[in-house]
């Protein structure tokens, strides 16, 4: 291809196999510069879209960042980083003229991509959101709608706000165990869910319900009704815990027993619990029924054992900060150096994979190799 610029502002460009045609600066070109901008889209992002459109089907990409955030790019299901590259060559951005064939207008003139690639969701700042709107109370076990309150937050005006995918932001609500309680948001407390769950098992035992087929009406009746926990926050509940499918619901076992012990842990933030006295009392917690399924790998990436002892510390990953530099930071301000199998936990919810987990530990740690093993200290 050759270009050639002549005084008329007018480029002529030859293509091969091709007629020769002009190129016309715009009329409104001042205007247009800075409208037209190029996303190069990765692999899967790409088939995505080839696919909805070879089937027809509605695809929806959203855009999501206040100010002073990085801007991400959400499908249906994933999240995307949006980054700047600068190009080392500028592309010219051309449409047809509404009255030439043999014309084409330059409209733009690009000097950089925005390349997206793979990111973890933006799902912290859900607690920050609703710091202080904890529900646990007897009054906020009642059916009825309160009034509005100063602070509340609404699924939709969450949902526009966080910087993740509609499914991973559907999921952190699940793993933050946060209720939607007559259309606010509201994050239960962890003391109370632990009441509710042990009721729930009590109650399966007592009835002799089976665990892959509780009927979800009887258990919120009862429940409600005896127990005065409300019905919506007793459905959702069920919800976090398994699935429910015409109104059955299959419990996750090892999802309930894991928080009833998570329950335990937490009283033990500053003081350690033996690691048999913390199964003992999770095992009664639970009842004969499921202290089988008790295992404490249930907990990983929630405590820490102190060197050369059997006591355990509640240490939760989730209450880590979320940026990568800081989260090494508190790491390494906890413990000196860190063995790869006990780290590994603490950086599963910043990493999208083993991989990107890998590229974490070689930017901000050192590696070292004794006769105990491999360990990782602070770079």
């Amino acid at each position: 291809m050759s270009l050639r610029v002549t005084r008329r502002r007018r480029v002529t460009v030859r293509v091969l196999l091709m007629s020769e045609l002009d190129l016309e600066f715009s009329a409104s070109l001042t205007d247009d510069t800075g409208s037209f901008k190029l996303l190069e889209l990765p692999p899967d992002l790409c088939k995505l879209i080839e696919t909805a459109v070879e089937n027809l089907r509605p695809l929806r990409l959203s855009i999501k960042g206040e100010s002073g955030e990085d801007a991400v790019l959400c499908t249906d299901d994933a999240t995307y980083t949006v980054r700047s590259v600068v190009l080392s060559n500028t592309i010219l951005v051309v449409t047809p003229p509404p009255d030439s064939l043999g014309s084409v207008v330059i409209r733009d003139q690009v000097n950089e991509i925005l390349e997206l690639t793979p990111a973890v969701p933006k799902l912290h700042k859900i607690s920050a959101l609703l710091r202080g709107r904890e529900y646990d109370d007897v009054h906020d076990s009642e059916d009825h709608p309160p009034l509005p309150e100063p602070g509340h937050l609404t699924y939709a005006a969450a949902r526009a706000t966080i910087q993740a995918s509609d499914a991973e932001f559907a999921h952190g609500l699940r793993q933050q165990r946060i209720l939607d309680i007559h259309g606010s948001l509201r994050p239960i407390a962890p003391s109370y869910l632990t009441t509710i769950l042990e009721t729930i098992l009590n109650l399966l035992v007592s009835q002799s319900m089976a665990p892959r087929a509780v009927p979800v009406e009887d258990v919120a009746a009862t429940l409600t009704d005896e127990n005065e926990i409300s019905r919506a926050v007793s459905m959702q509940a069920m919800a976090w815990f398994g699935e429910i499918n015409n109104g059955v619901w299959t419990m996750d076992v090892e999802s309930v027993l894991k928080e009833i012990g998570l329950g335990i842990l937490r009283q033990h933030k500053d003081e350690p619990i033996a690691k048999d006295i913390l199964l003992d009392k999770w095992r009664l917690a639970v009842g004969d029924t499921f202290e089988a399924s008790v295992s404490l790998a249930l907990l990983t990436g929630n405590y820490l054992v102190s060197p050369g002892t059997e006591l355990l510390t509640y240490f939760p990953s989730s209450a880590l900060p979320v940026d990568p530099a800081s989260r090494f930071i508190d790491l390494f301000l906890t413990r000196p150096r860190w063995k790869a199998d006990d780290i590994a936990p603490f950086l599963s919810d910043i990493a999208i994979n083993t991989k990107d987990r890998d590229k974490l530990l070689l930017k901000y740690t050192r590696m070292t190799t004794d006769s105990q093993g491999v360990w990782y200290t602070k770079k």
